[in-house]
């Protein structure tokens, strides 16, 4: 599972730090990763408290701006999967 960066994109990631999100948001982490093989290529995963977290999370103004937005319109390609801790 994963995302591409589109053609043209691969050297515009941000240099900034994820932003925290933090328990009062219900994100308890987020990593972002790129592949060793291709920097194109990258695994993003974050950890939620709850789905109601998760849910209110992809509802915020932050989200529907900055990620669907801005960041997903520049990806070639876009793999989602949900997983719970065991």
């Amino acid at each position: 599972m994963g995302s591409e960066a589109g053609r043209g994109r691969q050297d515009r990631r941000d240099p900034r730090p994820l932003p925290a999100g933090g328990p009062a948001r219900g994100r308890r982490q987020a990593v972002l990763d790129p592949a060793k093989d291709n920097p194109a290529q990258f695994l993003f995963y974050e950890l939620f408290r709850d789905e109601a977290a998760f849910k209110a999370h992809q509802e915020s103004a932050h989200f529907k701006t900055w990620i669907a937005g801005e960041a997903l319109p520049l990806l070639a390609k876009r793999e989602r999967a949900q997983y719970g801790l065991l």
